[in-house]
């Protein structure tokens, strides 16, 4: 019998000093820096396990591994991967949960305070000479918000929405958590999701990204952000209409965005996002919320002890396969 066979398709998203080892069932073990969509096929072919981050494992690739049994994702997310296909085939797929609780909540509150507090013009008007020019202790050319007693929608309630909720809280926010589209009224734990479009200071996105969510926020509800909100998203790209965002940061319908994420990575230097870089009110991170040394360490673990878990047929944090339907 062939050895156990496990391919990392893209072990850079991962940080080189940290160590990644396989279980400790004998094994090869293939790290494979990147691997382009034109790689894909080759490269799992003969895989029994694959681990991936951000690679597309589409339907017709996914049929060109007979010896796949396993799919670790070294992720939440699982919208690079047809799952449908992975039921089909009875092919487990585990993702890493709640590894980031900290360090995604930390990043979201870093772009609200930086947006709100108008940390990145301040800063660069000191670099201008503005300060020694203004011939005073203090200038006001840009606006300060407080976080204290403005109110919050969250639109995602799981680990990460709910860590969120908690900091609010702590800054004096008022929370409210959106419903779901189609929920219809408010209930006491959630929201209507447009009276909370309506009603919010800040808006924050923590939600996955699926055929329901692609797209949730586009012209439609821009228009109905009375309040001119800041949008922080750091979540999907997808989540959001990157075009709309363009449009309703530039024409004040809300007051600043922060986001991490893009539905192009990285994205091409003509892409909504890229245009935006000049906006006083805008801060694009590089998909980097989640890479706190901490929350590496507790990925890394996760995913080897998915693996661990599946070769002893009892896998956990199952979101496609033939357990996930038991």
């Amino acid at each position: 019998m062939d050895p156990l066979r496990i391919v990392f398709l893209d072990r850079d998203s991962l940080p080189a000093t940290e160590n990644f080892t396989g279980p400790e069932t004998p094994h090869e073990l293939v790290l494979y820096p990147r691997t382009a969509p034109g790689q894909v096929v080759e490269r799992i072919r003969d895989a029994d396990i694959v681990i991936v981050n951000k690679v597309v494992l589409a339907a017709d690739a996914i049929d060109q591994a007979p010896r796949l049994r396993m799919i670790a994702v070294a992720a939440t997310g699982t919208d690079n991967i047809d799952l449908d296909a992975c039921d089909r085939r009875g092919i487990i797929v585990s993702n890493v949960r709640d590894y980031a609780v900290h360090a995604v909540p930390e990043h979201t509150f870093a772009l609200m305070l930086a947006l709100q507090r108008n940390l990145l013009a301040y800063r660069q008007s000191v670099r201008d000479g503005r300060w020694q020019a203004s011939g005073q202790f203090c200038y006001f050319d840009f606006p300060v918000r407080d976080l204290s007693g403005s109110t919050l929608g969250i639109i995602g309630r799981g680990a990460l929405g709910e860590a969120v909720a908690e900091i609010a809280r702590a800054f004096g926010m008022k929370v409210q958590f959106a419903a779901r589209r189609d929920a219809g009224e408010s209930t006491n734990d959630y929201t209507d999701f447009n009276h909370v479009l309506r009603t919010s200071d800040v808006i924050t996105l923590h939600c996955p990204l699926n055929a329901q969510t692609r797209g949730m926020i586009g012209a439609a509800e821009f228009a109905l952000m009375e309040r001119k909100p800041l949008l922080v998203n750091t979540a999907r790209g997808g989540l959001v209409d990157e075009y709309a965002l363009e449009h309703a940061l530039r024409t004040g319908q809300i007051s600043g965005a922060g986001f991490d994420v893009s539905s192009q990575e990285p994205p091409a230097q003509d892409h909504p996002l890229m245009r935006l870089l000049d906006h006083p009110n805008f801060i694009l991170t590089p998909h980097m919320a989640w890479t706190s040394a901490a929350a590496i360490r507790t990925m890394i673990r996760q995913v080897r002890d998915n693996i661990d878990a599946f070769l002893r047929d009892d896998p956990r944090n199952v979101v496609a396969g033939y357990r996930a339907a038991r």
